[in-house]
Parts: C-alpha cells; sequence; structure tokens
C-alpha cells in the first residue's frame, strides 16, 4: 500500500473519531480507500481535499439519459420492451476537469486519468480547456495516481 492512500485512511479515521466522539473506538469503520479505477481515484482526491479544509467537488459534464421504452405484453402472454433510449447532450462546457476544487484561495481544476485503467489520453477539447484555466490564472492538474496527487499537493500548500 502506498503511503499516500495510508495518510488518507488516517486522516478519514481521525475525522470520523472527532465527528462521532460517543461512538466507541472498535466500531469506527476503517475507511477504505483505492485509486485503482477512476471512481476511487476520484474520490481519493476530493476526500483529501476537503479533510483537509479545502473545498472540492465532482463536476458531472454527462448528458441526461431519456428512456422511451415501454413494456408490452404480446397476444401468447410474452413481455417484450419497445421503443429505445436517446442521451441528451449535456450543458456543462465540453472538456471540463473531473474536479473543481479551491485549495488556498487559488482555483485547482483536476483531471483524472487513471493510470491503472489506461485512461491517460486528454481529448483535444480538454488540452483547450486546460489552456484557458491556466491563461486565467488558474491551476490545472492531471492526475493519475493519488501518490502523486499526494505529492503535489504537499508542495502546493507550501507556497
Amino acid at each position: 500500500m502506498n503511503n499516500a492512500l495510508e495518510a488518507l485512511k488516517a486522516l478519514k479515521y481521525a475525522n470520523l473519531k472527532v465527528n462521532h466522539p460517543l461512538m466507541p473506538e472498535h466500531a469506527i469503520p476503517r475507511p477504505k480507500y483505492t485509486d485503482r479505477n477512476s471512481n476511487g481515484l476520484t474520490r481519493c482526491v476530493i476526500d483529501w481535499i476537503k479533510l483537509n479544509g479545502f473545498q472540492a467537488e465532482r463536476i458531472n459534464s454527462m448528458g441526461r439519459m431519456i428512456d422511451n421504452r415501454e413494456t408490452i405484453i404480446d397476444s401468447i402472454g410474452r413481455s417484450r420492451n419497445i421503443g429505445s433510449v436517446t442521451w441528451t447532450k449535456g450543458t456543462g462546457q465540453v472538456g471540463t476537469a473531473d474536479i473543481s476544487a479551491t485549495i488556498k484561495g487559488r482555483s485547482v481544476k483536476i483531471e483524472i486519468k487513471c493510470k491503472a485503467t489506461g485512461d491517460n489520453k486528454q481529448s483535444p477539447e480538454q488540452k483547450e480547456y486546460q489552456k484557458s484555466v491556466e491563461a486565467a490564472g488558474g491551476v490545472y492538474l492531471i492526475v493519475r495516481t493519488f501518490q502523486s496527487f499526494f505529492d503535489w499537493y504537499v508542495e502546493f500548500v507550501k507556497m
């Protein structure tokens, strides 16, 4: 297990103890974290930022599914689905980062590219978004492992 994940687990456990002072220590669940998939890595980053007193939120730029299917019973009693599913376009900016955070008063946009899943290339829209964030004085970060984020964070908060 890497040091960053252990530090996150310890910080979360300490936070649980403070927020639930009447709960016996043996009854407080041990936090579980992983950075082996995009959702797990995103959760690690957001929890670390929040547990350290800063602001972070996940940005969902995905569209919305509209289910036009209907279940019918045919003449011999079989159940069938007819119709289709369509997706509406999302209202967020194309290429937006996965996490928006404010750390020490600075706007930080974080793109999750999980090393374990091989998702490591930015789209052209994401590259344009990165340029616009940096041109406005914000910080744009690509995170592939929680350890790499942790190392960046430690240096960033020293500034």
